[in-house]
Order: structure tokens, then C-alpha cells, then sequence
């Protein structure tokens, strides 16, 4: 009975009282991976991976953090302009995190270049910069692990919500002081009132209708041309694709847009307004016939142009709209 006692004993302890060597093994090598983690975040916030770090501390077990990962194209000879702008917003993000009083191990923040980790990219089938993805302490990233830079945008506190919705981690974004809007709106004013200080004696201009027809129809254009969208969602300008080098200005979904495009948008409506303008003022100016002949095919030529470049964009962002006009 005594041996029976002692090999429960024996089994009990093997079960739940000492770990076998594989366990320490694990345990060991998990607190050897976060340490070096923890030790490369009080460095940087963002911690550069290449092919070999990717492979040990992101796709090998064991993990127990999470980890998100932007894969850019940093280098000159990328001419990637959003990738810079989507970095600085990145850092922005992670030294939010690394200096937070809320900071943890549970999370970390890296980056993958893809002239230093090709072969990451790759791996997993990417082939567009910059690109987001968390891959999560247990399990392969899902859909919804891929972060949609181009319906998000790329500002700070978007990338927070989202690796709040991912992570449970809430990321408080603490923005370094700019002071270029308060100076820039400082000198406007300084302009403005300097101007209305010198012709003091004579303020009839702001009675007058052409000037505040002028900047409402800018504002009108400046608001439908999708500025508001660009202010609050922060895309990027353009995307290039770093494979092939191609650069889309054009977003191919109706629910984004790059900044390029509203710039484009923008000059479009303007000359379709101009040429409405001079369909106007060719019917009812007095000058001779010859002149208003010109300005109103000037305007129909606008007018015709320009619309019809306008249906062609719209067309290529709502797939499947059956009209156009002039241009297919």
C-alpha cells in the first residue's frame, strides 16, 4: 500500500508539481522572446524587423503577444511618398503606446521594410505598401486582422481604434505640439486685417457681389470635392505599388478616396462651373456677337469635356454604372 501511495505521489507531481524539461524549455525561450522585444521598444517604439526576426519572434512558437506590423517601402528609389506620411503616423501611434502609463508586454509594434525583408512580403503574398496587420498571440491573423488603409486612412488615432478593436489595448494618441496652423492662421488674419486697415477709407469691395459670389462658389467647390473627407479620415495622396512601381490616383472603391483624387475632382467641377459661367455670360453680356459665339462654344466645350470625364471617374468607382458620356 505504502509503494501504491508513493507512485500517486510520484504521478501527481510529475502532472501538476514539476514541469517537464519541454515546458521549461518553452518557457524559457517565450521569456528570452519578450525580453529581447521589450529590450528593442525601449530602444524604439517601432522595432525594425528583417526576414530572420519576423520568422523567430513573430511566426514561431511559443507567443504570447501580439504583434502589429507595418510593411512599407522606406528606401529612396521606392518613391513611396505615402509610406513616409504613414510612417510618421506610425511612430506617432507607438510612442503613444511605449510611453503610456498603461504600457505592457502584451503588445509591440514593428515594421518590415521591403528592401531588408523581401522575403517576408513574399511569404505572405503582399504586394502593395504600406500595409497593417496584427497577428494576434494565438492563432493566424484573420481578415479583419488586415487593417483597410485605404477606407481608414492612415491617422493615428484610426490605427488606435483598430488595434483597440483587435488587441483590447486602448492607445491614447498624444501628438507632439505643431504650431504651424495657429501661426499660419495668425498671419491670415495679420493679412486680412492689414489690408481692410489700409483702404479703411474705402470698404466698398466688401459689398461687393462678384467677391463674396467668388468665395462661396470656391467653398462650395473646395466641400464637394471631398476635402472635408480627407480632413477627418487622412488618406493617403496616391498609392504606388512597390512591385510593379505603378501609381494609382484613382481610388477603384466607391467607400475611399485618395487625396489626388479630390484634387482632381476639385479641378473638374471648376471647369465645368467655368464653362457654365461663360454660357452665361454669352446669352445675356452686352458684346458683340462674334465674342459671345466664342465664350459659348468655350462653355459647351467645357461643359461637355469635363462632365464627361467626371462620369468616367464616377464610373470607375461605382462598378457596374451602365451610362456614360463621351468617354467609355
Amino acid at each position: 500500500r505504502m509503494n501504491m501511495y508513493l507512485t500517486v505521489l510520484l504521478l501527481l507531481l510529475t502532472l501538476y508539481g514539476v514541469p517537464s524539461t519541454g515546458q521549461k524549455k518553452k518557457e524559457t525561450l517565450l521569456s528570452e522572446k519578450v525580453g529581447q522585444l521589450m529590450d528593442w521598444t525601449g530602444r524604439r517604439a517601432v522595432i525594425r524587423m528583417n526576414g530572420e526576426k519576423f520568422r523567430r519572434f513573430v511566426k514561431a512558437p511559443p507567443r504570447n503577444y501580439s504583434v502589429v506590423i507595418m510593411f512599407t517601402a522606406l528606401q529612396p528609389q521606392r518613391q513611396c511618398g505615402v509610406c513616409k506620411q504613414a510612417d510618421e503616423e506610425y511612430q506617432i501611434l507607438a510612442n503613444s503606446w511605449r510611453y503610456s502609463t498603461a504600457f505592457t508586454n502584451k503588445v509591440f509594434f514593428a515594421t518590415v521594410d521591403f528592401d531588408e525583408g523581401s522575403d517576408v512580403f513574399q511569404m505572405l503574398n503582399m504586394n502593395s505598401a504600406p500595409s497593417f496587420i496584427h497577428f494576434p498571440a494565438k492563432g493566424k491573423p484573420k481578415k479583419s486582422d488586415s487593417y483597410e488603409l485605404q477606407v481608414r486612412g492612415f491617422a493615428a488615432e484610426q490605427l488606435a481604434r483598430w488595434v483597440g478593436d483587435r488587441t483590447d489595448v486602448q492607445i491614447r494618441v498624444i501628438r507632439p505640439p505643431s504650431y504651424a496652423g495657429p501661426l499660419m492662421l495668425g498671419f491670415l488674419l495679420a493679412v486680412i486685417g492689414g489690408l481692410a486697415y489700409l483702404r479703411r477709407n474705402n470698404l466698398e469691395f466688401l459689398y461687393n457681389k462678384n467677391v463674396w459670389a467668388f468665395s462661396a462658389l470656391c467653398f462650395c467647390l473646395i466641400m464637394t470635392s471631398g476635402q472635408m473627407w480627407n480632413h477627418i479620415r487622412g488618406p493617403p495622396y496616391a498609392h504606388k505599388n512597390p512591385t510593379t512601381g505603378q501609381v494609382s490616383y484613382i481610388h477603384g472603391s466607391s467607400q475611399a478616396q485618395f487625396v489626388a483624387e479630390t484634387h482632381i475632382v476639385l479641378l473638374f467641377n471648376s471647369a465645368v462651373t467655368m464653362g457654365m459661367v461663360l454660357l452665361h455670360e454669352a446669352a445675356t453680356s452686352d458684346m458683340d456677337i462674334g465674342k459671345r459665339k466664342i465664350m459659348c462654344v468655350a462653355g459647351i466645350g467645357l461643359v461637355m469635356l469635363f462632365f464627361s470625364w467626371l462620369l468616367s471617374i464616377f464610373r470607375a468607382k461605382y462598378h457596374g454604372y451602365p451610362y456614360s458620356f463621351l468617354l467609355s
